[in-house]
């Protein structure tokens, strides 16, 4: 019980994180929402799974890998700590940057037309195990709740549990989102969620940079 008082800090603010990145309408949500307007909440949902298990490889491979490295090299945390923490920054960067920006949010369909479930639970996956800022991102994520000597199932608790979250919130995207009056209202509300995920990377951020752990 005393080893989880010690961690469960860092992985709620991983869960975090994690969460209010998926909030932010980025190309996966687009995806997500224009895909339940204009193929119906199937197609969404399909997408959706394809895109949460994008997230559980993703953050595997991460886990996996720190947890290597850390066993070989214990001062390479400092280093994954400040590469995440400054990235953090950076989002926190755009949040500010897009809160002040008049674009409003736009959806689409992906390309192709419409397709079968498992196609578009393919293309899903597709599309989160290619984008080029995933790495960055899970190394980030993960860092905040690996501390110096965490055990495994440290990052375990953090594979799961984000995996749970992706899945459940772009299942929910899936739902709401095929009305095209939810986009509306999604988009009065932008500028408000990118000012609430600048303020919370830019902590999460300045948290990394500064830890002795």
């Amino acid at each position: 019980m005393e080893q989880i008082s010690v961690f469960l800090p860092g992985i709620l603010l991983a869960y975090s994180a994690f969460l209010l990145a998926i909030i932010s309408p980025g190309p996966n949500v687009l995806a997500v929402m224009g895909t339940s307007m204009s193929a119906g909440r199937l197609a969404g949902l399909a997408l959706s799974l394809g895109v949460a298990a994008g997230s559980l490889t993703w953050a595997t491979l991460t886990v996996l890998g720190l947890s290597a490295l850390l066993a070989s090299y214990a001062v390479a945390l400092t280093y994954i700590k400040i590469a995440g923490g400054v990235y953090l920054l950076w989002l926190a960067y755009k949040s500010f940057k897009a809160a002040r920006s008049d674009r409003d949010v736009e959806v689409s369909e992906l390309d192709g037309g419409h397709g079968t479930r498992v196609g578009y639970a393919v293309r899903g996956y597709v599309i989160q195990m290619t984008n080029p800022k995933a790495a960055l991102a899970w190394i980030a994520i993960i860092s905040l709740g690996m501390q110096k000597g965490a055990p495994i199932w440290v990052g375990v608790v953090i594979v799961l549990g984000t995996f749970a979250l992706s899945l459940l919130i772009h299942a929910l995207y899936a739902l709401v989102f095929s009305s095209p009056a939810m986009v509306r209202l999604y988009a009065k509300a932008r500028r408000s969620i990118q000012t609430l995920l600048g303020c919370f990377f830019a902590f999460a951020g300045a948290r990394l940079l500064f830890s002795r752990s």
